[in-house]
């Protein structure tokens, strides 16, 4: 086979990748700066973080794959910003963009020019802000977090690529789901770890993120568990890893991490019931979820959690009057300043968090923003759909649990803040990929 030498890059290009490049490792550098200006850390935190960017540097370079794998691992710790999967994954675009590997060429345009344009209105947003510190921050996140699906979506290119993300996901997913259950049921030592006033929260700050993250693997699995592609185990094992999720996500005690599993069921048991053999598919994905339902009450009654699941289970609490009266203030704010008030500048108005990706997209970009971020999660969705329809999978990833996942996402946007969430961009990614898959075939 003759050999082919690969095509260097136009100068040009090359210099303005390389610029890019700098100019995004700058504006990084000058937002961490300014965070640990603002909150200097200890001796220890400064010398474990040394490590870890050595150590992701070391591992980019001489396996960037297993460099990858270790990042989504970590994603299932996000305790404080920035995480290990952070820096992790920046090492990883960084170089990626230095190396060629990173492509945005390969992402779908319309998920490129609408990420694009969210980012710039949030720098347009951010001129004369009431706290720039906050908002360099805060920005820097963001900022980050959308680096990371685009990223992520340009390299999720085969099937083993896919198989990789996947498995470490689930199985990231699952050990911190069965660890925190365990921790919520059984006091051994260390169990306040993973739980929070009585509710499992993992290795995340919030409860209210933890169960989220795992909805999208037991989606996943549960796909699995119709049409094998990616898990290579019995269906008697995926189903003891989905009733680890679905306890994982009802010990959070979340009420929209609930929403968007049951969301995301509804969706998976449609969409195969629709396909070839469907009538099959759907009565035993039935049968898996009833019989996963029928376990967890048992551990429920087990456990004597009845009175508190009860409680949380109220669609009304008492702390819910203070959100909504702070999200409905954002419709002023954004009369007030027509590109809104900057980035994270929510909390110093509201003096209460968000709670709401897209209250705080109005107030804090104002209109223009809120119309961007919603086209962004609806075009996702529409292209989750269109994935779904036509039974395109992302190299194997289930199309119809990543239109569950982010269907359910989309809803919980309206009660939880989650911009920052790395799992909303893990799953955006996903599809865009799967999207990219097919239309770059079609063309």
């Amino acid at each position: 086979m003759e050999y082919t030498p690969a095509l260097r890059p136009p100068p040009a290009r090359a210099a303005g990748r390389l610029l890019g490049t700098g100019a995004a490792l700058a504006a990084f550098a000058a937002a961490l700066s300014l965070l640990l200006y603002r909150h200097p850390p200890s001796a220890l935190i400064i010398v474990a973080f040394a490590v870890v960017i050595l150590g992701s540097l070391w591992l980019t370079i001489v396996a960037y794959d297993v460099a990858l794998a270790v990042g989504v691992v970590l994603l299932a710790a996000v305790r404080f910003q920035p995480a290990p999967a952070d820096v992790v994954f920046a090492v990883l675009i960084t170089v990626g963009a230095i190396t060629s590997r990173f492509r945005l060429r390969r992402v779908i345009p319309g998920a490129v020019l609408l990420v694009g344009a969210y980012l710039a209105l949030n720098l347009v947003a951010a001129v004369g802000v009431a706290d720039p510190q906050r908002a360099v921050s805060f920005l820097a996140i963001t900022f980050y977090v959308a680096c990371f699906g685009l990223w992520l979506a340009a390299y999720v290119t085969s099937s083993e690529i896919a198989r990789r993300i996947t498995r470490c996901y689930v199985a990231a997913a699952v050990a911190s789901a069965l660890v925190s259950t365990l921790a919520l049921l059984i006091p051994f030592p260390g169990h306040d770890v993973f739980t929070r006033i009585g509710r499992a929260e993992g290795l995340f700050k919030d409860p209210n993120v933890f169960g989220p993250f795992l909805v999208p693997a037991a989606l996943i699995v549960l796909e699995e568990i119709l049409t094998p592609r990616l898990l290579q185990a019995r269906r008697a094992t995926k189903a003891v890893l989905f009733f680890v999720l679905t306890l994982g996500v009802l010990f959070s005690y979340s009420r929209a991490a609930w929403l968007n599993l049951v969301v995301g069921l509804v969706v998976v048991l449609v969409i195969v019931s629709f396909r070839r053999g469907g009538g099959k598919s759907a009565a035993r994905a039935l049968a898996v979820v009833l019989v996963a339902v029928a376990s967890v009450a048992a551990v429920v009654a087990f456990s004597g959690s009845l009175s508190f699941l009860e409680q949380r289970a109220k669609v009304h609490q008492s702390y819910d009057s203070g959100r909504f009266r702070g999200q409905s203030e954002s419709i002023t704010w954004a009369l007030h300043s027509p590109f809104g008030i900057g980035p994270g500048q929510y909390e110093r108005r509201a003096h209460i968090a968000a709670h709401s990706l897209y209250a705080r997209s109005l107030a804090e970009e104002g209109v223009p923003g809120l119309l961007a971020i919603l086209v962004l999660m609806f075009a996702t969705l529409g292209w989750a759909l269109r994935n779904a329809i036509r039974g395109h999978d992302t190299y194997g990833i289930g199309s119809a649990a990543l239109l569950g996942a982010w269907l359910g996402i989309l809803l919980n946007g309206a009660f939880v803040d989650t911009l920052h969430w790395r799992h909303l961009w893990f799953v955006a990614a996903l599809i865009w990929a799967g999207a990219s898959r097919f239309e770059s075939r079609s063309g």
